[in-house]
């Protein structure tokens, strides 16, 4: 049985229901396999749309509050019409979302009050090798920096640690940085 705490702190994470979710799918793990689904449909050139409304979780099918639309291109350098943000560049939102609420929620639950917190991420690529004219350069990045603007009621030491923490949970921190089984196929 878990004890619900009050904090003076509020960062906008429930941490309590976070702490209460761990406690109940570690007795029940078969609830915590979740599947997260997004589906892209090209429009023309480099230009698709992808959109995320359904996943499967806590033992069945889930639907989220909204239909999310994610609109991505490639840019006139491409010789694209940049329609929208590159697929690279969601990989680098995606981290960046992942890290900075594990940064809120890691505050939330050590109670440090958050004021504001600005990450600005970077991702170093050679198109070389996307664009066939190189074999040995790798297609994806070759390096990805995150530098975080944290203002807070805390000390640099206990912000280090923050952000350390949410390194260590944050889900897309380990996609992108372990190998990941991809299997594509054609119906």
């Amino acid at each position: 049985m878990t004890t619900t705490r009050e904090s003076p702190v509020s960062n906008g994470v429930n941490v309590q229901a976070l702490l209460d979710a761990r406690e109940a799918l570690a007795s029940a793990p078969e609830g915590a396999q979740f599947t997260w689904r997004a589906t892209n449909e090209w429009i023309t050139g480099t230009h698709s749309v992808s959109t995320v409304e359904e996943f499967f979780g806590l033992g069945g099918e889930q639907t989220h509050k909204s239909t999310f639309t994610f609109t991505a291109d490639h840019p006139e350098v491409f010789a694209a019409e940049d329609n929208g943000a590159t697929p690279v560049e969601y990989v680098l939102v995606g981290l960046a979302s992942c890290l900075t609420a594990g940064v809120a929620a890691v505050a939330q639950n050590r109670e440090i009050q958050l004021r504001s917190v600005k990450a600005t991420i970077e991702g170093d690529m050679d198109i070389l090798g996307i664009l066939g004219a190189d074999p040995d350069v790798r297609n994806g990045f070759h390096g990805i920096r995150v530098n975080y603007e944290i203002d807070a009621d805390a000390t640099p030491e206990e912000i280090e640690a923050l952000v350390a923490q949410s390194q260590k949970r944050s889900a897309v921190f380990d996609i992108i940085t372990n190998p990941t089984n991809v299997s594509v196929s054609v119906n």
